[in-house]
């Protein structure tokens, strides 16, 4: 019998050795071993490398060929932040003119188009540079939308420095210290 002391003993038993019969079996079937029959009709194909790392997704139908939707969506919180600075500077300073609302609004707009125009000259440049002169893969567009961010954010302050109060608080910030 075993050590009871010890946690695995007793739920192991001891059985007696098993002495191996070296007679043929009457069925076809052995228990463990497979049955394989060789195929002879057609010959096994060479292989054939199909490259190395993951495959490439799929592009998205409808799109021509190096356009990717998903790409300009990654990084555009940094142009929606400095839209969003853009267009409250801009409220602030439309608001503090008192005057015909026209010209404002188109300022705003064109200013809009220039950032639009700015994110699609870095797109091309990233495209000249960085893949057809270094050869790299672009998976996002977070450099030309942090470009268009940063403009964005500095029209912004340009708006605030048309303001004349705005102006004149931070004066009177910059004149305690």
């Amino acid at each position: 019998m075993t050590d009871q002391t010890q946690p695995w003993a007793e739920r192991t038993v001891d059985m007696p050795p098993q002495t191996v019969e070296m007679r043929p079996q009457t069925h076809p079937y052995q228990r463990g071993v497979a049955q394989v029959t060789p195929r002879t009709s057609q010959p096994a194909a060479p292989h054939e490398p199909t490259g190395t790392g993951w495959p490439e997704p799929e592009p998205e139908p409808y799109a021509p060929q190096g356009f990717n939707t998903r790409q300009l969506k990654r990084g555009g919180e940094w142009s929606v932040l400095g839209g969003l600075w853009a267009f409250v500077c801009w409220g602030i300073w439309a608001i503090s003119t008192r005057g015909d609302l026209l010209s404002p609004v188109v300022t705003f707009v064109l200013t809009l188009c220039v950032a639009v125009g700015l994110f699609a000259l870095a797109r091309t440049v990233g495209r000249l540079v960085l893949e057809r002169q270094f050869g790299r893969v672009r998976r996002s567009a977070r450099g030309a939308h942090l470009l268009t961010g940063l403009f964005l954010t500095g029209v912004g302050f340009a708006y605030l420095r048309q303001t004349e109060w705005v102006m004149d608080a931070w004066n009177w910030v910059r004149g305690l210290f």
